[in-house]
């Protein structure tokens, strides 16, 4: 069918043109601008969260994810785990803006204003002069300045709703003591392991057994489908490739922008400050004013002394005691007026007095270092990967329409597409429907794969469609060869089994050992063989597993010593002796306040999670989509 339609796709569109229209005109546009964009895949309090929101929503945070953490594992980001956690996230937001609406919480004027003074990354955007760049700020962010403060404010009025619980979280000296003490709590013990290493020499596994368990589990012996693959990858490097720069457009692009290429003007100055705050008193600042006059006349007599009277005068702590001198600056590392009044100097003179925020200064240039360009040719390879990245973006727009066309056209081969865009077949062999641990790329990305193994794909041997597999990265592949799914023989895979079973049945004989032992001990002491005392807690296991730790901390303290048998599964059965307990040394004032702190943060961290939980009831929060099975790593979290 799909070959029918590729030979005839002209013809198909004119008539699903001729379809399309009549419906537009009897029914309205409105009706399909909504089509597939009703799915809903959460809701808060009446309102739905749907799909295309959430598509939304991971794709920003998966972006925000690769810029913060380049090397991050692709199959990570494609997670079902993680895309489930964006959407939890949105709901949580949602939960408490709508209760920080229903109880009116609202940020004032006056702490947004301190916020905003505050905040470091908007120190960037302000000009010379003091004003904010909102140009600058809405290149660099995306959003206009107003847009940013509601969503301070959003976010301001968010963390109210928690807060008045956190906040007031108390937790009592006897709960804290509690809870810190069940994590230091120690013991001394004694263990007598019975591992199945002991008894495998007892174990005989005849080749009937090993056939039988292969037929009784067949699932556990399949080779997973694999195939064979060529795939193309389109990219901005490889768009970057595409892009011809003519050597005149070079030269201009060098003539207008030859300062990014070398040094700027530096220039170094000494001044003598007398300061006056805006804030003074006119009378005040005429004083100081004065002061700046007479120090100027003095100067001007005598230029060799202005160091002198620097360190004598000058109100400017950071320079004062090396006689006002300032180091090398360039343009705009000092406020406007300053720096106008030093660049209009020569070397060697002496400025007038100069008024700025801070007060009245005395400006003497002592040194200049020209600016520095460096000649067309030196720059020239710098300049052309410039102007190559920067028409990368509208290359490869162009660019993905053919790649997607090509792959599309020719649907039995690569090669007409990568012969277009000068891009080279890669090759994969044992690829499977999941992703490869270590795998990059591509063979990284889950709706490549779905695609690679989709019916038609793995049967007519075409080409997928073009699919996105990273933010301006296009891929297509084929299958060339294709395994699937099949039982491997018994011949390849009877001495792990047999290995198997006798580590299984070794396992049992320890245990049945173990417990055995544990009685007989425990009814007469005489003749139990133990290894040597160590001392124990949940923070020092001393290579004891983890069961032993636990079985250990639960046995009755006041019923010492007292014997306890640990089932280890496949690794055993092991006997522990509880001797004492050993109370842990009282800790320093400080770190015993830290600890209780941590506790603190802790219980305050738990009731935030109840309350939490408490208003996504009252605002009848809920998920709509189910959870995925899987997890995510705690650093993903």
């Amino acid at each position: 069918m799909f070959d029918t339609f590729r030979k005839y796709n002209k013809v198909v569109m004119i008539f699903l043109f001729l379809l399309i229209i009549p419906s537009f005109v009897f029914f309205g546009v409105e009706r399909y601008q909504g089509f597939g964009r009703d799915e809903k895949v959460a809701r808060v309090e009446g309102h739905d969260i749907t799909k295309p929101e959430w598509d939304q929503q991971h794709r920003v945070e998966t972006d925000r994810i690769r810029q913060q953490s380049p090397n991050v594992d692709p199959t990570l980001l494609e997670s079902d785990a993680l895309r489930y956690a964006t959407l939890e996230r949105m709901v949580r937001d949602r939960v408490l803006a709508a209760a920080a609406a229903k109880a009116n919480m609202t940020v004032s004027e006056d702490r947004l204003s301190r916020i905003f003074a505050q905040d470091q990354g908007l120190a960037s955007f302000r000009t010379p002069d003091g004003k904010f760049d909102r140009e600058a700020f809405q290149r660099v962010t995306g959003r206009t300045p107003e847009q940013y403060e509601a969503s301070v404010r959003s976010d301001l009025a968010t963390q109210q709703v928690l807060l008045g619980i956190s906040s007031t979280a108390f937790t009592p000296p006897a709960l804290a003591a509690t809870t810190i003490n069940a994590f230091y709590d120690t013991r001394e013990i004694q263990v007598a392991r019975f591992t199945p290493d002991s008894f495998a020499s007892k174990v005989t596994v005849s080749d009937a057994d090993v056939e039988a368990y292969y037929k009784d589990h067949t699932a556990q012996f399949q080779a997973p489908e694999q195939a064979s693959i060529e795939y193309l990858v389109l990219d901005l490097d490889a768009a970057k490739k595409n892009v011809v720069v003519n050597e005149s457009d070079l030269k201009t692009y060098y003539e207008q922008n030859a300062s990014r290429f070398g040094t700027k003007e530096e220039r170094r100055a000494s001044h003598i400050l007398i300061t006056a705050p805006a804030s003074a008193s006119a009378a005040d600042r005429e004083k100081a004013k004065a002061k700046a006059e007479q120090l100027l006349a003095d100067v001007k007599k005598a230029p060799n002394t202005f160091a002198e009277v620097a360190r004598k005068n000058s109100q400017d702590p950071g320079s004062a005691e090396k006689g006002g001198d300032l180091d090398f600056v360039t343009k705009g590392a000092m406020v406007k007026p300053f720096e106008d009044a030093m660049f209009a100097l020569k070397k060697g003179e002496i400025s007038n007095v100069v008024e700025t925020e801070f007060g009245y200064h005395i400006i003497h240039l002592t040194d200049i270092k020209p600016a520095v360009v460096p000649p067309f040719e030196q720059v020239r390879a710098t300049i052309e990967n410039d102007m190559r990245s920067q028409q990368a973006t509208q290359e490869f727009a162009k660019a993905a329409e053919t790649f997607t066309d090509a792959v599309y056209q020719t649907p039995d081969s690569l090669k007409p597409a990568a012969e277009k865009l000068k891009l080279t077949i890669k090759t994969a062999d044992n690829v499977a429907r999941t992703a490869a641990p270590g795998a990059t790329g591509p063979l990284a990305n889950r709706n490549f794969l779905n695609a690679l193994f989709a019916a038609d794909s793995l049967e007519r041997k075409q080409n997928t469609e073009a699919i996105e597999v990273g933010p301006s990265q296009l891929a297509s592949g084929r299958v060339t060869k294709y395994s699937p799914a099949h039982p491997v023989p018994l011949a390849d895979v009877k001495d792990k089994i047999r290995a198997q079973l006798v580590a299984e049945r070794a396992a049992v004989l320890a245990k049945t050992e173990g417990e055995a032992k544990l009685a007989a001990w425990t009814a007469k002491a005489d003749g139990a063989t133990f290894g040597a005392p160590v001392t124990v807690s949940r923070r020092d296991v001393q290579s004891q597993p983890l069961p032993v730790i636990d079985a250990a901390l639960r046995a009755d303290p006041s019923k010492l010593p007292v014997l306890v048998g640990v089932d280890l599964g496949a690794q055993g059965y092991t006997v522990v002796r509880v001797t004492k307990v050993v109370p842990r040394t009282p800790p320093p004032a400080e770190l015993a306040k830290q600890e209780q702190s941590q506790v603190g943060q802790s219980i305050a961290a738990a009731e935030d999670a109840a309350y939490y939980n408490l208003l996504k009831d009252r605002f009848k929060a809920e998920i709509l989509v189910p959870k995925p099975a899987e997890t995510l790593p705690p650093a993903a979290r």
